[in-house]
């Protein structure tokens, strides 16, 4: 008896210097792995490069906590030379639902990082090249994400990769337990007539302050219903959506409050914000406020301001987007009753000069009208016809 008390004695004592070390080793620290510079485009939108496999060619690709996979352009694909095949994977987006090939068992290098067994699906991602004025070669999501913790530094515009584990935080900032499940989230609350506890999806890949589904803007009631919204536009898969903006009064984060935030609100068909569940997302033009670490493994995302943290919101409105098509900037939206849509501004219009900036990028063009309340004088040219209007930009509120 005391010889088989004497062996569990021991057993039991291995058994817990056993899980002892599995806990350490499975909470171990993370280590740096790589560090490199990304760009950012339109509403604070993240661009890192890669190279995929042997190809000696740079990638750019949308660096995106709202994708579950990880994906590549259909045009890039064809370039080197890639078969892909269907294996009956769908994705789903805010236009619709469709089939898609893949690509299996693919290595990609970011920096000094490579990640291997990867399975890119591949997507037709040339309006993300007009929206965004630079090239897109594919979106990085939760495939790759989840391997790593990575620390996301928006002054600096730099991004470095760790091994997964426990993480020093700074000890200013705050830090946030998620909900993931592919797609990482965060209970919030935000208030207009009333106050209302609601989760959204962290996403770093929208160019946005916050989305919510029209649905849960309908349940909840927490918009006042004589608003006034502001029409406008969106591109995602399946096609170009229609999109509301507004003002919503407060809105808090963690500690963190504000105050006064444009919000876009649009029909859900498919349901890609995950309502009830969710009532939207949060995206990067509101996050590029604080610099960021994602941690998947321990669950965690810490959120520490930065200097753009006050930066004034953009309340400008002209109804029009702008697009780089065949490298030229065109409208590719106007709404109908929009400042530039009753300036007689169409479809297809090629800008030529917004205020004194001529011949400029897409980027510079945009940035012309994110002045609310200010005329601004557009040329464009239409049928090979030079055209000259004045455009008054709205402030939405």
């Amino acid at each position: 008896m005391q010889i088989r008390l004497a062996c569990l004695q021991k057993f039991g004592l291995a058994l817990f210097y056993l899980v002892l070390c599995m806990k350490i080793e499975g909470n171990s620290q993370t280590r740096l792995i790589s560090t490199n510079s990304f760009l950012q485009v339109t509403g604070g939108v993240i661009i890192i490069q890669a190279q995929l496999e042997t190809f000696p060619d740079t990638l750019q690709f949308i660096f995106d906590t709202g994708s579950s996979g990880i994906s590549l352009d259909s045009s890039t694909a064809k370039f080197l030379g890639l078969q892909p095949t269907y294996t009956g994977q769908l994705i789903r987006g805010v236009g619709g639902i469709r089939e898609v090939p893949s690509l299996q068992h693919k290595s990609l290098k970011v920096g000094q990082l490579q990640a291997d067994s990867l399975n890119f699906y591949v997507n037709d991602y040339s309006v993300l090249t007009s929206i965004y004025g630079v090239r897109i070669d594919g979106v990085i999501g939760y495939a790759l994400l989840n391997r790593f913790a990575i620390q996301i530094d928006y002054e600096k515009q730099l991004m470095s990769w760790f091994t997964p584990g426990s993480f020093n935080y700074p000890r200013n900032g705050h830090l946030l337990h998620l909900e993931i499940n592919k797609l990482p989230s965060y209970p919030v609350m935000v208030k207009d007539i009333k106050s209302d506890s609601t989760t959204l999806m962290i996403d770093i890949g929208a160019g946005l302050n916050l989305l919510f589904s029209n649905r849960y803007i309908k349940k909840s009631g927490i918009i006042d219903s004589t608003r006034r919204y502001w029409t406008t536009s969106g591109e995602g898969i399946g096609g170009q959506i229609d999109l509301k903006l507004t003002v919503l009064p407060k809105f808090r984060i963690g500690p963190y409050r504000f105050r006064k935030i444009p919000i876009t609100i649009f029909e859900d068909p498919y349901n890609v914000t995950n309502f009830p569940v969710w009532g939207g997302l949060i995206g990067n033009d509101l996050l590029r406020r604080f610099n960021l670490i994602l941690n998947y493994s321990q669950k965690e995302i810490h959120i520490r301001p930065n200097r753009y943290y006050y930066e004034p919101f953009d309340y400008s409105y002209t109804g029009m987007e702008l697009y780089l098509i065949n490298n030229q900037v065109e409208v590719g939206f106007v709404a109908s009753t929009s400042p530039a849509g009753l300036a007689g501004l169409e479809v297809g219009d090629q800008i030529l000069a917004i205020n004194k900036v001529i011949t400029g990028s897409l980027g510079d063009y945009k940035a012309e009208l994110n002045h609310a309340k200010r005329k601004i004088t557009i040329i464009y040219k239409r049928e090979n016809k030079v055209e000259i209007v004045e455009v008054k930009v709205l402030k939405i509120n």
